[in-house]
């Protein structure tokens, strides 16, 4: 039961990864140091203060640099995979004991699936926008997705059952949409 419980926080975070990198991995190094979090062997480098500082500043130049509408599209290219890895990390490292064939198997498929979902629609939300509004929203879709990730990491780290089981509905959802788009048929 207590690797269901890890499965789930791990979840959430990943999805919070997929809309920004580093916000859950902030959120979950702060919540170490208030006690409120352990890692699994092997991650214990999230609990030093080294690591609070870089992933704060990584943090304020993630967010920094998606509310400029042109650079926001670059770092699609970047964070897209960032995303997915720093999704399977996460649930990685708060998995516990457990044979590393199982943590990273579990890692991949449900905390890198998970962060890979919600950073393609992302991805395909902000470029709908710069089509319908010539970029001029995306500032305001940018910073609705840092405030999600907050939000997710902190659902995630609180209760991660309900954080997790969000998550899976929406990624069911957002597969579900893009499997019922039209396709353009060949002449």
């Amino acid at each position: 039961m207590e690797w269901l419980l890890a499965l789930a926080l791990g979840i959430g975070l990943s999805a919070a990864c997929g809309f920004r990198v580093f916000v859950p991995l902030l959120i979950m190094s702060i919540a170490s140091h208030t006690g409120h979090m352990t890692f699994g062997h092997g991650f214990g480098w999230m609990d030093s203060w080294v690591a609070t500082g870089v992933f704060a500043v990584a943090t304020i130049v993630e967010i920094g640099a998606y509310l400029i509408p042109w650079l926001d599209h670059a770092l699609d290219v970047i964070t897209t995979p960032a995303a997915v890895i720093a999704g399977a990390i996460v649930t990685a490292s708060v998995l516990g004991e457990m044979s590393p064939l199982l943590r990273w198997t579990l890692a991949i498929i449900a905390g890198g699936g998970a962060a890979g979902i919600v950073q393609g629609t992302t991805v395909a939300l902000r470029g709908a926008s710069t089509v319908t509004t010539a970029g001029i929203a995306n500032p305001g879709i940018s910073a609705a997705e840092s405030a999600a990730s907050l939000i997710t990491s902190i659902l995630a780290i609180v209760v991660p059952v309900l954080a997790a089981a969000v998550v899976v509905v929406i990624c069911i959802a957002m597969v579900r949409r893009v499997a019922a788009r039209p396709r353009f048929k060949p002449l």
